[in-house]
C-alpha cells in the first residue's frame, strides 16, 4: 500500500465504520432470518440450526416491539408476510420511525423514558391482552426498548424512575446491572411480557446490543426468563451508593426481598413454553465487516473483542497503547493496521459537560496520542448514530487532534475533566455526524495505523 496521509485516513476510518453500520441493518437482518415457503416460516436460529411455524395454525398474528431499530424490522415483517398481520404497535426512539401499513408507530424518548414511551408500552400491553391460544405474536426487540418501553410497577411514578436511571447512567453501572433494576421496577420488562402474551405462541426476534448477546438484556428481555432478583437489585443500588433514591422504589425493592411481591418469570416458567427466540444481528457481524472493508482499503486488519466492557477512559487508553506499541516494534502486526474492536463501555460522569462514551473514549485516546507521528486514526462511534444526548455517533481523531483544539481555544484535558468531548471535538471538527442509523448493535472502535 502506498503510504497514506493523515486525511486520506481518516477518511478510511469512516468508510471502515459505514461498512460496519451497514452488516446490521435490521431490515436485511430480519429477512436473512426468516424465510417463507407458502404457509411454512422458516426461522433460522444459529449458524446451522432452523425451526419452522405453519402460519395456517394460527388464526391471527399480532406484531409489538420497541427499541431503535424496530420500524425496519417491523417493515421487514411486514414485507415477509403481507396482509397475515392483523395489528401491530411498536415504540421507537424520536426520529427513528418509517412508514409501515398495519403496525402504529409510537416514537418516545431515550435514555430517560417519557410519557410516550409510557403509553407505547401500555397499547403494547393492550394487544397482547387481545392474544389467544391460537394467536402467534412476532416480538421485535432492539437496542433502546428498555428505555422506549416504560410502564412502572405500581406505586411507582414515571418522574421517579426517570430520576433512577438517570443516576444509574451517571454513576458508571453496567448495562446488566441497570437492566436488573430497570427489570424489577417494571411491569413489562424481564420476562412480564410473555406474561402478558400468554398462551399465544411467540417468536421473539432480536437484535443485540449487549455484550455476549444475553437475550434477557436486550432491552431488558420482555419475552425471556430473568435470573436476576429482587435481592441482587439491592445489591447493585448499595454498591453505587445512590441516596437519592426515590422511596416508593426503595419500598418496592424492600417488599420483592421480602417476599411480599412475586418476583419476575424465571426459567422453568410455563409461560416461556411457546416463546422461540433468535438473535438476527449483533456486533460481531459489524466487526467482521469492518474487517473486510479495511483489507479492501488496504490495511492489515485484526479484530480484538466484541465483548469490551470497563471504563471508558481505560479502554481508550489501552487502545493508544496498541497503536503506540505498533508504530514502535510492530507488534501486534505490522502497519498499515486496522485494529478492531466493540462492545460497550461505560463512563462515570463527573463533569457537567455534554459528550457520550465514544466521543470520551475519542478525547481520552487523543490526549494519549499526542505528540505521537501523525500515522495514527482513532475511531469510536456508536453503531446507532447517536452517542449520549448529542447528535453525534462518536469522533475521529489522531496526534494532531489535541493540537487543534488549542489553536481554537479549548483544552482537552479540561474538557475530559468535565465530560464535554462534545464542544470540544465541535471546535476541532471530529466529530462523527452520520443521523440515525436505525440500527443498533454497541460500538465500533477503530484504530489504524501506517
Amino acid at each position: 500500500m502506498h503510504e497514506k496521509t493523515l486525511d486520506a485516513m481518516r477518511i478510511d476510518a469512516r468508510r471502515i465504520f459505514e461498512a460496519a453500520v451497514e452488516a446490521v441493518d435490521p431490515y436485511a437482518a430480519v429477512r436473512g432470518h426468516c424465510t417463507l415457503d407458502q404457509a411454512q416460516l422458516t426461522v433460522r436460529s444459529g449458524e446451522e440450526a432452523f425451526f419452522t411455524l405453519d402460519l395456517e395454525r394460527f388464526r391471527r398474528i399480532w406484531l409489538v416491539g420497541g427499541g431503535k431499530a424496530t420500524a425496519p424490522m417491523a417493515k421487514a415483517v411486514e414485507d415477509l408476510l403481507g396482509d397475515r398481520i392483523t395489528r401491530g404497535v411498536i415504540v421507537v426512539k424520536y426520529g427513528f420511525g418509517e412508514a409501515l401499513r398495519a403496525t402504529r408507530i409510537i416514537e418516545a424518548d431515550h435514555p430517560v423514558p417519557d410519557r410516550n414511551g409510557v403509553a407505547g408500552a401500555k397499547a403494547i400491553l393492550d394487544l397482547l391482552g387481545e392474544a389467544g391460544e391460537d394467536d402467534l405474536v412476532f416480538s421485535l426487540i432492539s437496542g433502546g426498548g428498555s428505555a422506549l418501553l416504560p410502564q412502572p410497577a405500581e406505586g411507582i411514578r414515571l418522574e421517579e424512575k426517570q430520576a433512577l436511571t438517570r443516576s444509574l447512567l451517571a454513576c458508571g453501572a453496567s448495562i446488566d446491572e441497570i437492566n436488573a433494576v430497570r427489570k424489577h421496577i417494571s411491569a413489562l420488562k424481564g420476562g412480564q411480557m410473555a406474561r402478558a402474551a400468554y398462551p399465544a405462541a411467540t417468536l421473539n426476534l432480536m437484535l443485540s446490543d449487549v455484550v455476549g448477546d444475553r437475550i434477557d438484556v436486550i432491552a431488558s428481555g420482555p419475552f425471556t426468563p430473568d435470573p436476576s432478583t429482587f435481592g441482587e437489585v439491592a445489591a447493585i443500588l448499595e454498591k453505587y451508593e445512590l441516596d437519592d433514591i426515590p422511596n416508593s422504589i426503595r419500598r418496592h425493592i424492600r417488599a420483592g426481598e421480602e417476599g411480599r411481591l412475586p418476583e419476575t418469570p424465571k426459567p422453568g416458567d410455563p409461560i416461556f413454553e411457546k416463546v422461540h427466540h433468535t438473535v438476527v444481528g449483533s456486533n460481531i457481524l459489524a466487526l467482521e465487516a469492518a474487517e473486510r472493508r479495511a483489507k479492501a482499503l488496504g490495511y492489515g486488519a485484526l479484530i480484538l473483542s466484541s465483548m469490551v466492557e470497563g471504563e471508558t477512559r481505560d479502554i481508550a487508553r489501552m487502545h493508544a497503547a496498541i497503536a503506540k506499541e505498533c508504530l514502535k516494534s510492530g507488534y501486534p502486526a505490522r502497519p498499515p493496521l486496522c485494529v478492531i474492536s466493540g462492545g460497550e463501555t461505560t463512563v462515570t460522569i463527573r463533569g457537567e459537560g455534554l459528550g457520550g462514551r465514544n466521543q470520551e473514549f475519542s478525547l481520552a485516546a487523543a490526549l494519549d496520542l499526542e505528540g505521537e507521528p501523525p500515522r495514527v486514526v482513532v475511531l469510536s462511534g456508536g453503531t446507532d448514530g447517536n452517542d449520549g444526548p448529542t447528535d453525534a455517533a462518536g469522533a475521529v481523531v489522531d496526534p494532531l487532534t489535541v493540537s487543534r483544539g488549542r489553536a481554537a481555544g479549548v483544552e482537552a484535558v479540561q474538557a475530559l475533566r468535565d465530560n464535554d468531548a462534545y464542544p470540544f471535538f465541535q471546535k476541532t471538527g471530529d466529530l462523527l455526524v452520520t443521523g440515525p442509523t436505525r440500527t443498533n448493535v454497541m460500538d465500533v472502535r477503530l484504530v489504524l495505523v501506517r
